[in-house]
């Protein structure tokens, strides 16, 4: 026997009996009326079997579910669709076997409202969208222009709920948005040009607004009172009121003195001073704040430019309403 004859042909094997076509590739747009989009594409190459047809998938935008459309092995179909509404359009060929390939490369794509108008152009699609200026109430939607062959007349700023629903918040002619939000309310948002035909651009990206987390209340609130007062010299008393549900075991004080005043003297408390940054501490006697209650402590001081009262305290690192 020959060595020729023990040679095996590698380009005379068979594909894998599992395997799929590939995908569909350089999906298109050919033809796009108010309620039809004709598309094209470049056909799969057969894995294991024959290729035998293609299912369209076209999603509209912002909206959880989508349609099919399954065609012959065909390289050109028209689907039907909505005026004045953004899709995304996919791709999949299916062979004998039951084997379905990627998908082509996704298709973005928006019908005009109309076909008969002089204006049947969708204006281009906004740029952009951020957010900025977040407050617990509000924020302010930001996006660049958009561009149309006849002109913009404004933009749709949208509401989404994450699943089905757009709700349309405004229209507004520049490129900004002050919005009222709400913790409450899905706060997902996206924009979309219109021109004077009523054809809508393609949507921007979606921007969540988080509402800010409102301060807590004060647990705690501080009176700061002058008893009296003479040049170089004041007496203060000050009281401090736990408002939270718990008791406070142990307290201490900071404030700031807004001028040049020093503690020379204190009762009912122990006290540091750096500069004009000032914490009292309780006394062995006095720690134990029941919810509610209420502690007092004074001290003499002195001064030279100002004896302004201070205004912001924090009782164990927590501020106080003052």
């Amino acid at each position: 026997m020959s060595a020729a004859s023990n040679t095996v042909d590698a380009t005379s094997s068979t594909p894998p009996a599992d395997l799929p076509p590939t995908a569909p590739r350089d999906l298109a747009v050919s033809r796009i009326t108010s309620t039809s989009a004709t598309l094209t594409w470049t056909a799969a190459e057969p894995g294991c079997c024959d290729v035998t047809g293609y299912t369209i998938g076209y999603f509209q935008a912002f909206y959880d579910l989508g349609e099919t459309v399954r065609v012959g092995n065909v390289t050109t179909a028209t689907i039907t669709l909505k005026p004045a509404t953004q899709y995304l359009v996919v791709v999949n060929a299916s062979d004998s076997g039951g084997h379905s390939s990627p998908s082509s490369n996704s298709l973005t794509i928006v019908t005009p409202a109309t076909d008969t108008g002089p204006d049947t152009v969708p204006p281009s699609a906004p740029g952009t969208l951020t957010v900025t200026d977040v407050t617990t109430t509000s924020a302010k939607l930001n996006w660049t222009p958009s561009t149309d062959n006849v002109g913009v007349t404004g933009y749709n700023v949208y509401r989404w709920d994450g699943v089905f629903n757009s709700t349309l918040v405004a229209t507004v002619p520049g490129t900004s948005y002050q919005l009222s939000i709400a913790p409450s309310v899905p706060n997902r948002y996206y924009v979309r040009a219109r021109d004077a035909a009523g054809n809508v651009s393609i949507a921007t990206n979606e921007v969540r607004v988080n509402p800010t987390t409102p301060p807590a209340d004060p647990t705690c609130a501080v009176t700061y009172q002058k008893q009296s007062e003479w040049p170089g010299g004041f007496v203060a008393d000050v009281t401090i009121k736990n408002t939270a549900t718990a008791a406070v075991d142990g307290w201490s004080l900071a404030f700031t003195f807004p001028g040049d005043q020093r503690i020379t003297t204190l009762w009912s408390a122990t006290y540091t001073q750096s500069g004009s940054a000032v914490t009292i501490r309780n006394a062995s006697w006095n720690g134990t704040l029941a919810a509610g209650a209420s502690v007092s402590f004074g001290f003499q001081g002195s001064w030279s430019g100002s004896n302004a009262v201070p205004t912001g305290f924090s009782l164990n690192g927590t501020p106080c309403r003052s």
